[in-house]
């Protein structure tokens, strides 16, 4: 015999599903709330706090002597964006032709173990990366430098852009590669012109994420960078940063220290925030494209 056909649900059902329903709603929007709700926090402290210490001094003077009031964090800001543009120029040739061989010409064996390698390196803690530097060019150079935070910085950019690079690669349609063959074009330059083009923005998107991860690091450049309350005339000498400069206001004991202090930090957020909004600036151009 054949079964009877389910009756359709009544009125009752429905309705208490449609209440179920409401309720996994307002539950997932009080998870998202709390999953936000810290950042703005931070941001609307930091407001506080901060806000009213930056002035046109701050990003124009150089810290005051210990004891004095004023003065500015001139020299960190300086010295953060150099950090920055030294750990793009080593870390990023070298994350983005790694991502290329990933992509492109590994075998599946040995990308399985570079993948792995970069995985467990993204994971390391950013102290280990300052320890690690610090034995390589500071104790044989007997000297702490903005190479070697430049280096530090550069090394954690390495294994974050090139799994980023390797996976907008892999998005790249294989009809391109395939018609590119067909035309008789050398596999280089299919590589170079055809598909890292067509992948620039999602690049471009992966190195600012990374720019975005090591701008705010400061154990690493206390192994290396050091800090310094001066203008940083030397890449072999130590150079100051913003959160080197942060970290020893707030342990200090001066309330102005403090102050300047809030205001750094606000800053740094501030150029974090800036990296970030370009990001999702780029993914959303790249997306509608």
């Amino acid at each position: 015999m054949e079964a009877e056909p389910e009756a359709f649900p009544g009125p009752a059902n429905h309705s208490w599903r449609k209440a179920k329903s409401r309720a996994m709603s307002v539950v997932l929007g009080l998870c998202a709330l709390l999953v936000i709700a810290p950042l703005f926090l931070i941001l609307a402290f930091l407001l506080r706090e901060g806000a009213s210490s930056i002035d046109w001094n701050f990003f124009t003077q150089l810290p005051k002597p210990t004891g004095e009031l004023g003065g500015g964090m001139a020299n960190a800001i300086v010295g953060t964006l150099t950090l920055l543009a030294m750990a793009v120029t080593l870390g990023v040739p070298l994350g983005v032709m790694g991502g290329i061989y990933l992509s492109e010409y590994g075998s599946d064996r040995t990308n399985y173990w570079i993948r792995f390698a970069a995985d467990v390196l993204n994971g390391i803690p950013s102290i280990v990366w300052g320890m690690v530097v610090w034995a390589l060019l500071v104790v044989p150079f007997k000297g702490f430098s903005a190479y070697a935070g430049g280096v530090a910085l550069g090394l954690m950019m390495i294994p974050l852009v090139m799994r980023t690079t390797e996976e907008v690669l892999i998005l790249v349609p294989q009809s391109y590669r395939e018609a590119a063959l067909a035309l008789g074009i050398p596999r280089w330059k299919i590589v170079t012109v055809i598909i890292v083009k067509a992948a620039m923005r999602g690049i471009i998107t992966g190195v600012l994420i990374a720019m975005a991860r090591v701008a705010g690091e400061t154990a690493p450049l206390l192994f290396t960078a050091l800090g310094n309350s001066f203008w940083n005339h030397d890449l072999s000498e130590p150079i100051s940063a913003l959160p080197l400069q942060i970290f020893n206001y707030a342990i200090s004991p001066y309330d102005d220290w403090h102050r300047q202090a809030w205001a750094g930090a606000l800053v740094l957020v501030a150029i974090i925030l800036t990296l970030n909004i370009i990001v999702r600036f780029i993914s959303r151009d790249r997306k509608s494209a």
